[in-house]
């Protein structure tokens, strides 16, 4: 494999393997403080589900290392949890951090003469209730949100219609129960403002830009403005601390499709300490709310996948997930917090197999074992959506005082939390020497349905088989209960 982007550039003889059961724990590797640049290959569909046969070539920043001591170069360590990696292929190593004790100390001369930017990834949301239909069409369009064999790929706009018209009246009651629309997007710019500071406050000057999945501002108005800026090195920062397929996965990919740029890209962050210590500072807070503390059940509520993705196409979320709480528990147990916990899955969709145990069915079960105190934790989203406020706030929390528990709480998203800002922008300095080119070719899946012929056949008969669903009432009353 080859090193990607100019300067020094140094093979490590070592790599992360995927880890089992049995094998051992992932040791340091010894650096010199040069700079290094490698790439992480990550095969994350299977050949049926693929939307490009080459594989996405990905900035892999490790979050341990430590650098020998030389003549020219001063000792140095970055002081990170262990990064146990589940991913498929081989993941190298690659920085170039200038930390003492897990703290930035500066911005190499190169790097401050750089336009950079940096591009927050983020799922969308509608802001207001007409903008509900709309979104989830864009949502369930999504390849790798609904994976189709390729015989049926002409399938997947009709479909994607389908499922919103049905889903929209109960998203819309939703939606209305918090204010008519998504804070999410509020909450991301805020996000954007503050990370903008926190990296001027470490003597970064760059452009923060927000690109939503499958609302506004979307991806690719944010390109268009990062070019339109002329930016000459990117960060991407997906703002989901564990990767995941349907989440980092889908924009990453569509990234490679829109242009050519010198990117590093952080493809998941939740073994960083900032982030662990950020969260369990919130938890250790929420915990002091309950009148006897120690007898609260931390539940750690995460997004589900389908099972499918992890066990068929080697998503790495679960693995990742697991990791992350156990991190976030052994800080809590180091600060003499020792509570009991579980993790669950909510929002699945659909009458497929989704990552269990699911969140409603382990609070009924908590409730009748004689759980009183729960204090929820929304583990997979740093800002506050309808997952946090509708489905946590008020179905789940209904849910647990009709099954026995007396006393709720939930922990808040991150949002601004200023050490959770000021731990992205270490990791964003952390990954800038990292940028290199990244690969622009377009898969022909997306070039045919860019084709004006091919498209209009697919819509055709993909319309025409959605008007005989439509006209089906058992078929329709199936797929509207379903869903």
């Amino acid at each position: 494999m080859k090193a990607m982007g100019s300067g020094v550039h140094l093979k490590l003889s070592g790599f992360c393997h995927r880890r089992t059961n049995n094998s051992p724990e992932l040791s340091c590797h010894s650096l010199r403080a040069f700079t290094f640049n490698a790439t992480s290959i990550f095969h994350c569909l299977r050949e049926d589900s693929q939307r490009s046969k080459k594989p996405l070539e990905i900035v892999a920043i490790s979050h341990l290392a430590s650098a020998g001591s030389s003549d020219n170069f001063t000792k140095t360590s970055l002081h990170k949890p262990v990064t146990k990696r589940h991913l498929n292929g081989k993941t190298f190593f690659s920085t170039e951090a200038y930390v003492l004790d897990g703290e930035v100390l500066g911005v190499s001369s190169d790097i401050a003469q750089e336009r950079v930017g940096v591009l927050l990834l983020n799922l969308g949301g509608p802001e207001t209730l007409h903008d509900v239909q709309p979104f989830l069409f864009n949502l369930f369009a999504d390849p790798d949100i609904i994976r189709l064999p390729r015989l049926f790929r002409f399938l997947q706009q009709p479909l994607a219609q389908l499922i919103s018209v049905l889903r929209a009246p109960k998203s819309k009651e939703g939606y209305a129960a918090i204010g008519g629309g998504s804070p999410l997007r509020r909450i991301t710019d805020e996000q954007a403002r503050a990370l903008r500071v926190a990296l001027e406050e470490k003597n970064l000057h760059a452009n923060v830009y927000v690109g939503m999945r499958y609302w506004h501002p979307f991806t690719e108005e944010a390109i268009h403005q990062i070019k339109k800026d002329n930016i000459t090195k990117l960060v991407v920062l997906p703002l989901y601390p564990q990767f995941s397929i349907s989440t980092s996965g889908s924009s990453i990919r569509l990234l490679q499709n829109i242009f050519r740029l010198p990117v590093s890209i952080i493809e998941s962050w939740y073994q960083r300490e900032g982030y662990i210590k950020s969260m369990a500072d919130l938890i250790e807070k929420e915990l002091l709310s309950f009148s006897e503390p120690e007898e609260v059940m931390i539940f750690f509520s995460a997004h589900g996948v389908p099972l499918s993705y992890v066990e068929d196409a080697g998503d790495p979320y679960r693995d990742q997930m697991e990791e992350c709480i156990a991190l976030i528990m052994d800080e809590l147990e180091s600060r003499g917090i020792p509570n009991n916990h579980t993790l669950a899955y909510q929002s699945r969709v659909g009458p497929v197999q989704w990552l269990k145990p699911y969140t409603d069915e382990v609070i009924v079960e908590l409730g009748q074992k004689g759980v009183k105190n729960l204090l929820a934790v929304p583990i997979s989203f740093v800002s506050e959506h309808i997952e946090t406020l509708e489905e946590i706030d008020m179905e789940y929390k209904q849910l647990a005082l009709q099954s026995g528990i007396k006393n709720w709480g939930r922990v808040p998203a991150l949002g601004c939390t200023s050490s959770f800002i000021s731990d992205l922008a270490d990791a964003v300095i952390e990954a800038l020497p990292s940028a290199s080119a990244m690969s622009s070719e377009k898969d022909t899946c997306r070039d045919a349905d860019m084709d004006p012929v091919q498209y209009a056949i697919k819509m055709f008969f993909g319309s025409i088989l959605t008007f005989i669903l439509l006209l089906s009432p058992k078929l329709f009353c199936v797929l509207r209960n379903s869903l």
